[in-house]
């Protein structure tokens, strides 16, 4: 039986490294020609990339501290977990909206402030509670952008306490709309939905067209007295122009995972250390998810939830499995098809398909691949990896 070799860069729930069986698998943290890598917040971009390796797997949504276009080149799909935390950030979500309405942070560091005696603390508090009135959530509209699955999650909650909600993504697939419920409105464009809103949140990957997603410019855009939060990434919003805008009377709170020097004493704005996915519960379902993930590819070849590669599942035959990742140009297939006539081999089932610049093939045949016909394939020109699997 293939061992297999996986290399983690983090600390990675139990739950998920059970999934890989120790009589097939050799997990560790130190460990020389991995197959495949799991990670959690490494950065793998300054990091030396084996040439054994044949996938990598983050036990998480964001791949920002992944090369994933320099995976690409090698022919290595970049699995996620997309979903995984979904209810974990969501919760938080939920929870920044209370902060931010009813001043609870700053309420208890009011209290935790208090001296003298109990009689002279409860004069104290009842002079003081004046200074920390909130609001309440029903009737106030909510602005989510990015409704993958934690921005549906989020959307549905919101709607659940009472409140009215506003969505944006031009990206959305049909699955994911099937899961949003019919009651959120579509925002023809972020400024639109800007210009309604009483809080918004943002669920977006940090990109060029995110970065500063919200800025001085668009903060104009809004209602006075508005919340935000950001429980995705640091970047997709312009700290300097949230507390300007603070100061003037604009925003209301800011909510946020990512604290800095200019944010985490600032009086109107909650800083918490990036605690979106921490529960017990996204840490499992996230390993869990990647771990299966990349045995099913290791194992089959199958693909799923990949970032960089199309997503491919062929049951397996009787016969032998090999796999084929290729630049996507034209005759690719039928050069490798002519590669097997060639060793007299007999294709059972086949499997192509691309993503943007990646193509890739999964074929059973009727007999075992050799070295001499592997070799012969990875020498096609745009042929980036191949794989004999058992």
């Amino acid at each position: 039986m293939i061992m297999h070799k996986i290399l983690t860069l983090n600390n990675i729930s139990v739950a998920g490294l059970e999934r890989l069986p120790r009589d097939g698998y050799e997990v560790a943290s130190e460990i020389q020609h991995p197959d495949a890598i799991l990670l959690r917040s490494f950065k793998m971009h300054d990091m030396a990339i084996p040439d054994t390796l044949k996938a990598v797997g983050r036990a998480g949504a964001g791949v920002n501290n992944i090369p994933v276009d320099k995976m690409s080149a090698k022919g290595i799909p970049v699995f996620n977990a997309p979903g995984a935390n979904a209810n974990a950030v969501k919760e938080l979500v939920l929870a920044g909206m209370l902060l931010g309405s009813r001043n609870l942070c700053q309420a208890w560091d009011f209290a935790r402030q208090l001296e003298g005696t109990d009689e002279e603390i409860t004069k104290q508090v009842e002079a003081g509670k004046k200074n920390f009135g909130g609001f309440e959530l029903p009737g106030r509209t909510l602005g989510v952008i990015g409704l993958g699955a934690i921005g549906r999650y989020v959307a549905n909650a919101a709607l659940d306490l009472g409140m009215n909600v506003i969505g944006f993504d031009p990206g959305i697939t049909v699955e994911g709309a099937w899961q949003l419920s019919s009651s959120v409105e579509k925002a023809p464009s972020v400024d639109a939905l800007l210009s309604q809103v009483d809080y918004v949140t943002f669920h977006v990957p940090l990109v060029d067209v995110t970065k500063n997603m919200l800025n001085a410019g668009r903060l104009k855009l809004m209602k006075d007295n508005v919340v935000i939060l950001n429980f995705s990434r640091n970047g997709i919003i312009d700290d300097e122009a949230v507390s300007k805008a603070i100061k003037s009377g604009k925003v209301y709170s800011y909510v946020c995972d990512f604290p800095s020097n200019l944010l985490k004493n600032h009086e109107r704005v909650i800083t918490l250390p990036h605690l979106g996915a921490s529960t017990r519960e996204a840490e499992d379902n996230c390993a869990i998810m990647v771990a299966n993930q990349v045995r099913d590819y290791l194992e089959n070849g199958n693909i799923k939830h990949s970032v960089n590669f199309p997503e491919v599942k062929m049951d397996r035959t009787e016969g032998y499995r090999l796999t084929v990742v290729n630049s996507n140009v034209p005759n690719m297939v039928g050069q490798i098809s002519s590669a097997l006539a060639r060793k007299e081999l007999n294709i059972i089932d086949m499997l192509n398909k691309s993503r943007g610049d990646i193509a890739y093939t999964v074929i059973d045949i009727d007999k075992p691949a050799g070295d001499d016909l592997l070799q012969e394939i990875v020498g096609i020109e745009g042929v980036l990896a191949v794989r004999a699997l058992a």
